[in-house]
């Protein structure tokens, strides 16, 4: 949806020579309509076998109850709802690319929002599973909805943060699910008129019809923008819920004001990073090196830097007005946390999340792969951490010094969340396999205005003096998929 006329001096977002309208369905549908390479395989056996831990960890629960875990009569929350958090907060980058990004005409957005939306259901689903773990009876896990009167005089209680969540996860999962699909619709049709036998049925049926006409096209644009308009709250709302959780309290930790702005900031920061995990290995795995170029990492880079930078301010503010508040229990939750028995926590959550996100504004790391994929995984380290921190450091040590207690994860917890991680890798590399992970139908409108082949030929043709051609050449350098010596032959 390319609604501007793109600057002849601003970094294309498709690079190489001689690109087609059929190059770019051939290569992006390559890994969908060709068998799976062994680098899919080894990252599938090893997701699959994460998977089945996982399955073993929650049936042990099911079956033996939380007790499994290694809460106890302080620590009531602890590895469940710090995984829950952090996945839901990883979901946010998908929506945000997604909605915010196209309501603001970010055309860059066209290479990286099908994988994004795609990483966002599945770490909702993946969120969704501790909701349902960490009930006590898990079995009526459906008494968290609205039910008819059949039921009797059954009603949920809306005071409680369970109920909370299951409305923000439920809507937000609803949402982005529509968003991904109806723009899979014209791509789907695509791999449906170049299928044959039963492939071509099923997608078929996927496709929903779609015979690409111009009024099918309109309707496809208004639709896109009224879920981009409906999805854009939930950006904020969903986390801003999650963090409720907490900020309702009356703990020493939680109780705070800060915790909607400073969860919705940590969550863009995190799903940032899982995008960046995610695209880098599929960019080179998938040879798609040309369609997520470096400023597309780049423009992530930033982003994370920014809400970084919050996160940070954030944590600054908590011990300030931990202080100024003149609340001793207040102030000994927050020195608890920096200098107590979970010091390490709090300490790498402050490297992870604050220091190393600054490495970012030197422009050699920002446009580095290898450093920008280290710092992804270091990013969700940290968000890990974050949560451990605020969850169990505000638990453990509560009013009364004869109930203090340390929590120490069972197997059971390891494996749960470590399983969890397997299992959001087996549905995102199926999703390699069976869809396409860029939107061919997006980067189509973007070959004739914003590539780099389509600013190649205004230079040829003159339309730029040697300043500008010496400024447009030397912002391609950082690119890994330019090759500079066409430049110098022209």
């Amino acid at each position: 949806m390319s609604g501007h006329n793109e600057s002849i001096l601003r970094e294309p977002l498709i690079t190489g020579k001689n690109i087609t309208y059929a190059q770019i369905t051939d290569d992006i549908l390559l890994p969908v309509e060709n068998k799976a390479n062994k680098a899919w395989w080894i990252g599938f056996i090893i997701s699959v076998c994460g998977a089945t831990l996982w399955v073993v960890a929650v049936s042990y629960t099911f079956w033996f109850g939380i007790g499994a875990w290694g809460l106890n009569k302080t620590v009531g929350w602890a590895w469940d709802i710090t995984g829950f958090v952090w996945w839901v907060g990883i979901g946010h980058a998908g929506t945000l690319i997604s909605a915010v990004l196209l309501l603001f005409r970010q055309n860059w957005r066209n290479s990286i929002n099908r994988s994004a939306e795609a990483m966002t259901i599945f770490a909702v689903i993946c969120a969704a599973t501790y909701v349902v773990s960490h009930m006590g009876r898990p079995w009526l896990a459906y008494w968290v909805l609205p039910l008819p009167n059949q039921f009797g005089s059954l009603w949920v209680n809306f005071n409680s943060p369970l109920v909370w969540d299951m409305f923000a996860i439920s809507t937000y999962f609803s949402v982005s699910l529509l968003f991904w699909y109806t723009g899979l619709l014209p791509d789907i049709a695509t791999i449906r008129d170049r299928a044959a036998g039963l492939r071509k049925k099923i997608y078929t049926v996927l496709s929903f019809g779609w015979n690409g006409n111009v009024k099918t096209w309109q309707r496809f644009e208004a639709v896109s923008l009224i879920l981009a308009g409906i999805s854009t709250p939930l950006v904020l709302s969903v986390h801003t819920i999650v963090s409720m959780d907490f900020a309702t309290s009356v703990i020493p930790g939680w109780h705070t004001t800060i915790f909607p702005p400073y969860f919705v900031a940590g969550a863009i920061f995190s799903g940032f990073a899982m995008v960046l995990t995610l695209l880098l290995v599929a960019r080179k795995v998938l040879g798609l090196e040309n369609y997520i170029t470096m400023f597309h990492i780049e423009s992530m880079n930033k982003i994370i830097i920014l809400t970084g930078s919050i996160v940070g301010v954030a944590y600054l503010t908590e011990f300030f007005i931990a202080w100024y508040s003149g609340s001793e229990y207040e102030q000994y939750a927050f020195i608890n946390r920096s200098t107590g028995p979970y010091w390490w926590a709090y300490w790498m959550m402050m490297t992870c999340n604050v220091i190393s996100p600054q490495l970012l504004w030197f422009k050699k790391i920002r446009t580095s792969i290898a450093a920008t994929w280290i710092l992804s995984i270091v990013v969700n380290i940290g968000m890990w951490f974050e949560r451990f921190v605020i969850i169990v450091t505000s638990l453990h040590r509560d009013y009364l010094p004869s109930s203090w207690a340390m929590f120490y994860p069972t197997w059971v917890d390891v494996s749960v969340f470590v399983g969890s991680i397997g299992l959001f890798f087996t549905l995102f590399l199926l999703f390699l396999r069976v869809l396409p992970s860029i939107a061919i139908a997006e980067v189509k409108l973007l070959l004739k205005s914003a590539s780099e082949q389509a600013k190649m030929e205004l230079i040829k043709d003159g339309h730029l003096n040697k300043e500008q051609v010496q400024e447009y050449v030397e912002s391609l350098e950082k690119f890994d998929s330019v090759k500079q010596e066409e430049y110098a032959k022209i």
